[in-house]
């Protein structure tokens, strides 16, 4: 017995040892690599080296009084006005525009650097950590091309509503084709096609609509064509011609508003009931518009009148040549002064009531030879055709619109189409 539980013993105590020789040893833990996430960078700062504070002017916001809740002195801040005034006046930021405070990351937080956004796109810096700097800049811009093509069933404005299409892409094809095609007058059925860029900060942020490069309108069954060409000795740098290279602009608009709905037209023989029906003759031209409408310059001229009187109220004369003259009455306000240059399209003033008027409107009045003339009457001149010289240039951009506008299908009912094409990266 005692030699059988000896054997017992011996037995178990050779399992125990087998069965730990099998034991594995357990394996290392894995080593873990912390990944360091690259510095935030933005306006060309890296922003984990500030306190950054984001926000937007709001009322009773100045530069001052922003820097100042920053910790800023006011010595300082009128230094800092003083030394940017050329790059920018820090009495014009406006309500609702964001700006960005870098702020010293100590205890006393003091702003270290002002960023004023004045649109999606440029962004003025204002430095004054050891030196005041200031630079206007802008971000990257990507610009999508896109092609869009619609048929009207009532008006411009609404079928760009169905195209779910930004409706300042109307507004700039009205602007190319003010001189060739009422607006105003569009008949059901009209169509067109349009080759137009987007621009995009960051690639999403929407930055509002660049170039029409090339478009088509048919108006009564008759297309008009329109190809961007810009060139250096083109006024302005660049300008639209059809595909044989003539110039669709005149050397005036149609009327000074982008947009012209005439109220009362030019009449030698109007008889007005309040002077009792006495023959009180109109000498001007009346579009209708809200007030604080744009009011446009027609033409390319001198300002040589800006002021308030009597009956015209508010009013700007402009000299265009040794023949034409153009007169805007009964202004809101009044945006340029005697002297100015201003070209054709320019924003001279707004619709106002001002002077003898029963309603919200611009009196148009056109002079020829220093007399009062009927501007739908007079046969105005033509702006120049494209220079024989720059001909092959303009074909060689023209014709691939061409093609492009020829592979652009017009929709088969009521249902418009919008593509997207190509995407380039313009870094500004």
């Amino acid at each position: 017995m005692n030699l059988r539980r000896i054997l017992t013993v011996l037995l178990l105590a050779i399992s125990i040892v087998a069965c730990g020789d099998k034991e594995q040893k357990p394996e290392p833990a894995p080593e873990v690599k912390t990944v360091e996430k690259p510095p935030l960078q933005a306006y060309g700062y890296t922003l984990d080296d500030f306190i950054v504070e984001r926000d937007t002017v709001k009322s009773g916001d100045s530069f001052g009084k922003i820097l100042f809740e920053s910790h800023v002195d006011y010595g300082t801040i009128q230094q800092i006005s003083d030394t940017i005034k050329e790059v920018f006046d820090t009495r014009k930021i406006d309500l609702g525009k964001p700006y960005v405070l870098l702020k010293s990351k100590d205890t006393t937080e003091t702003a270290q650097v002002f960023i004023y956004e004045k649109n999606k796109e440029d962004y003025v810096v204002i430095d004054f950590q050891d030196e005041i700097i200031a630079a206007e800049k802008s971000h990257p811009v990507t610009i999508v091309e896109r092609e869009i093509s619609g048929i009207i069933n009532s008006n411009l404005s609404s079928t760009f509503d169905e195209l779910d299409t930004n409706v300042l892409v109307a507004y700039k094809m009205a602007d190319i084709y003010a001189w060739t095609i009422d607006f105003f007058k569009l008949q059901e059925g009209d169509r067109f096609k349009v080759v137009y860029e987007e621009r995009y900060v960051n690639d999403s942020i929407a930055a509002g609509i660049g170039r029409i490069k090339a478009s088509v309108f048919e108006h009564k069954g008759r297309p008009v064509y329109a190809y961007l060409f810009e060139h250096d000795s083109l006024p302005g740098g660049s300008d639209y011609f059809d595909e044989k290279g003539d110039n669709l602009r005149r050397a005036f608009l149609k009327g000074p508003l982008k947009f012209n709905r005439v109220s009362s037209r030019y009449n030698l023989k109007r008889r007005i009931k309040y002077y009792g029906y006495k023959v009180r003759p109109h000498k001007g031209t009346d579009f209708a518009g809200s007030i604080g409408t744009p009011i446009l310059a027609t033409a390319d001229g001198t300002v040589t009148k800006s002021e308030r009187r009597g009956g015209n109220g508010n009013y700007v004369k402009i000299r265009h040549n040794g023949t034409y003259e153009t007169q805007y009455l009964h202004m809101q306000k009044r945006k340029v002064r005697v002297g100015d240059f201003v070209r054709q399209g320019e924003v001279i003033g707004t619709i106002g009531m001002t002077g003898n008027t029963g309603g919200p409107h611009v009196c148009y009045r056109f002079w020829k030879n220093g007399r009062q003339v009927d501007p739908f009457k007079e046969d105005l001149p033509a702006s120049e055709p494209l220079a024989e010289d720059l001909k092959p240039i303009y074909d060689s951009i023209m014709q691939p619109l061409e093609k492009q506008l020829e592979g652009i299908s017009f929709p088969e009912s009521d249902t418009n189409i919008d593509t997207s094409t190509t995407l380039q990266e313009q870094d500004l």
